[in-house]
């Protein structure tokens, strides 16, 4: 069974405890802070209730918040209720904001108090299986900060691992946020030249009359402005090696200039003639349909071939299942150690906006979600407003779901889960689209999905539904 420290000076209250608790819990008792930093320190129980009046100082609070930050200390990960009486809000408050996960008002209704009780102990436990997942991926699914449990991320440590020391050109492939300069490094640290330079340039960042320079160098005087010769990037990345992000951006003409580099190895700055020999590997990275844009020929194939010998696929962190959460923990103790703050956990309900959440801006928008969640933190819990998610919006679009739902009956017994999930999904998908009269888009509005993953949910559960347009 699970262990519940109860940390309460009051032998009337500690036996109703016992008797409303013993059947569900492993407890411990305490009836002063110096006992119960000793059993915390011990046992590191998941949940501690902690009533704050605690001896010498029963009638104030002072003992028991000094109780309140040592078992924060000897325990970091206990989840803490303070149990306080009903004029005492303002003290509740306080602990909260000192690291409590929660407080209770006395008297205690053992209802409500199981309720309180299940939730803190449903998140340590849900804390721990991501802080066992953080050290797996430490061990065995970390590569250059990057982590991830995920099969689609295991594959991509995989690869990486396979040729970063083959000295063969590498193109990445993945949404804008999802990591692609992080595996550009992990590539250049695992390969015969890590001791070399790592040259960065954003191919669409720098305006076409610059980028040419920017990539080759020039020669002084070659143009207005050229005061002195200045060597490229390519030449700076001699020996280690060269990124070229966004290269999909590059522009027609240079991609032939690109291309001689890339078949030659020899490049010549604006304004040269000499041929100029150059050892560099070549990664590139984009987050465009490489294929439509070959096909629509703003990308020739011929370099597509050159840079592509081998290619990394990168999934959008909505394809990444417990990443998110995993992520999520691993970004909030990076910053609130750098900011010194005590913020600790991610509320229950934050935890389902990260799930549900459809993450446009991927593992960039997590980390600076969660950056700015910890350094405007006014109390040790990250809920979903400082996470900047919109609960009306939240509350509207399960309304709604429950609205397509009325009125569906489900029998579920005999299925599996998966099967009982798939077939509430399908419903789901189905119901929605026929409240919308086929509109994609207001449907995955109602979901709370992007109108891609709904076209991939329709193809799945296989609902073909002609989309229709309202007609004046």
């Amino acid at each position: 069974m699970r262990t519940l420290l109860i940390v309460e000076d009051n032998a009337e209250i500690r036996k109703q405890l016992k008797w409303g608790l013993s059947k569900e819990y492993t407890l411990l008792f305490a009836d002063s802070s110096k006992a119960a930093v000793k059993l915390a320190e011990k046992h590191k129980p998941p949940v501690v209730t902690l009533d704050l009046g605690l001896p010498p100082d029963e009638e104030g609070v002072t003992e028991g918040f000094c109780c309140l930050e040592e078992i924060s200390r000897v325990s970091p990960r206990t989840k803490v209720i303070v149990i306080t009486g009903r004029d005492e809000k303002q003290n509740a408050l306080q602990a909260v904001l000192s690291g409590a996960y929660d407080y209770y008002p006395k008297p205690i209704d053992l209802g409500v108090l199981k309720v309180i009780l299940e939730r803190a102990f449903y998140l340590y436990e849900l804390e721990e299986e991501n802080a066992r997942l953080q050290e797996q991926s430490a061990g065995a699914g970390e590569l250059a900060g990057m982590f991830g449990q995920s099969p689609a991320m295991l594959e991509v440590f995989s690869t990486i691992r396979k040729v970063a020391s083959v000295d063969v050109p590498v193109l990445i492939l993945g949404e804008s946020g999802t990591g692609k300069e992080m595996v550009a490094h992990a590539l250049h640290a695992h390969s015969p030249r890590k001791s070399g330079p790592f040259i960065s340039i954003n191919c669409g960042a720098i305006p076409e009359t610059l980028l040419e320079s920017e990539l080759f160098g020039h020669e002084k005087g070659s143009f207005t402005g050229a005061h002195a010769l200045m060597r490229g990037k390519v030449e700076q990345a001699e020996g280690g090696t060269l990124f070229l992000d966004e290269i999909a951006e590059m522009s027609p003409a240079l991609q032939v200039k690109l291309l001689r580099f890339l078949q030659d190895n020899i490049v010549q700055r604006v304004g040269g003639r000499a041929d100029i020999p150059v050892d560099v590997r070549v990664i590139a990275a984009t987050n465009v349909e490489i294929d439509e844009a070959i096909q629509k020929g703003n990308f020739r194939d011929d370099l597509y071939y050159r840079i592509s010998v081998v290619s990394i696929n990168l999934p959008p962190l909505r394809n990444r299942g417990e990443d998110i959460l995993l992520l999520a923990n691993l970004f909030l103790h990076k910053y609130a150690g750098e900011y010194n703050k005590k913020v600790r956990s991610i509320s229950i309900a934050a935890l389902r906006e990260l799930k549900s959440y459809e993450w446009p801006g991927n593992v960039r928008e997590l980390e600076n979600r969660f950056k700015r969640a910890v350094v405007m933190a006014e109390s040790a819990i990250i809920d979903p407003k400082s996470l900047g998610f919109d609960v009306s919006d939240t509350l509207e679009r399960k309304t709604a779901i429950e609205s397509c739902l009325n009125g569906t009956n489900y029998n579920l017994e005999g299925l599996s889960l998966k099967e009982a999930r798939d077939q509430i999904e399908r419903d789901l998908v189905l119901l929605s689209l026929e409240r919308e009269n086929g509109n994609v888009s207001k449907a995955a509005n109602i979901l709370g999905v992007t109108r891609p993953t709904l076209y991939d949910l329709m193809k799945k559960h296989n609902l073909i539904i002609a989309e229709q347009k309202n007609t004046p």
